[in-house]
């Protein structure tokens, strides 16, 4: 779809005017579990009259509730963490297709769902830190990591890891099982330990010295810079990172983002929360309130994720690697990667 930026704007205009004072209610199960989302849901109740009750939980836990309260379920949203756990909810039919132009203009198609079941309205680059001090030549690529040369130096989380897994299924996407199974047989063979613990764990690593290569996404990086992070904080500055293969598909984007839940009984007021976090006004939050990459291309950055530098986001569609995510698993389980 084509629209100019005046019609774009005009579209915008149209769109936020029939949803002021919609009224009524949006029932909505987020595993989102950041407070400060709150300024999120309070400005789109105060812009439209409509009253968000909202359920909180693990991903797994809201997906089988759902799925459990059949058509009677009251969710109208699903709001989640990674293309990994979208394009579930959409396989075991807990999602619809909603038809909205103005999701189309704003986000980009390789950030959508293919059939129109998701939408990514924040994002995360899976990138690489390392050790400042120790390391002269850090990997400038994920296939690197694989090299015999950092045999026992990296710091990765577990095979079910949504990140992980999603970002195996984007190396499956572009170049292929089998080198997808030798990328990450590499990458067990260089682990300085065995895997553990969250992304933030993962830098630990480094300060300690268990490791001096490491794997995460970074808002959990860019956050130890607006606020004390327990073990990473106070020694940031030995913390070098690399956005990876920027002279090849770029840097791997993992995805928060929504659907219109299957049987929503509220599904035009669900439509018009989709359209508000692709809003400017919330994309800029995303940034601000949880160092995120906004989706909506030009959106500003907040200090701390803009400090990280400009680099060449991977725009292969997550839609398409989202279907490799099984054979994902399967390499992971392959290899022996725990």
């Amino acid at each position: 779809m084509k629209t100019t930026s005046t019609g774009l704007a005009t579209l915008i205009s149209a769109v936020m005017a029939t949803s002021a004072f919609a009224g009524g209610e949006l029932n909505l199960y987020s595993s989102r579990h950041y407070d400060t989302d709150e300024r999120l849901y309070s400005d789109f109740e105060d812009a439209t009259g409509i009253t968000i009750n909202r359920l909180e939980g693990k991903s797994d836990e809201l997906l089988a509730r759902i799925q459990a309260e059949g058509a009677n379920s009251p969710a109208d949203v699903l709001l989640t963490v990674d293309t990994s756990r979208l394009e579930r909810a959409k396989n075991v039919g807990v999602l619809q297709a909603i038809d909205s132009a103005v999701l189309e203009v704003r986000i980009p198609g390789y950030l959508q769902d293919s059939d129109n079941h998701w939408f990514g309205f924040s994002q995360r680059a899976r990138i690489i830190f390392y050790d400042k001090n120790d390391v002269a030549t850090p990997p400038t690529t994920y296939a690197a990591l694989a090299d015999p040369a950092y045999k026992g130096l990296i710091c990765i989380r577990s095979s079910t890891n949504t990140y992980n897994q999603t970002l195996l299924a984007s190396i499956i996407t572009h170049e292929g099982e089998a080198v997808a199974t030798a990328w990450a047989q590499g990458v067990v063979d260089n682990m300085a330990r065995a895997p553990q613990g969250g992304d933030t764990d993962q830098m630990r690593g480094i300060v300690s010295g268990e490791c001096e290569i490491a794997v995460g996404n970074t808002y959990y990086f860019a956050r130890t810079a607006r606020k004390h992070v327990k073990g990473v904080s106070d020694a940031r500055d030995m913390i070098g990172w690399v956005f990876p293969s920027q002279n090849g598909h770029g840097a791997h984007m993992n995805l928060s983002g929504a659907g219109v839940a299957a049987h929503a009984p509220n599904k035009d007021n669900a439509v018009k929360f989709l359209e508000y976090l692709a809003s400017a006004a919330a994309q800029e939050y995303f940034s601000a309130g949880n160092d995120e990459y906004p989706a909506v291309p030009g959106v500003a950055l907040a200090a701390p994720i803009a400090s990280l530098g400009f680099f060449k986001p991977d725009d292969v569609s997550l839609s398409d690697v989202a279907k490799n995510i099984p054979a994902a698993q399967k390499i992971f389980n392959q290899v022996g990667w725990e």
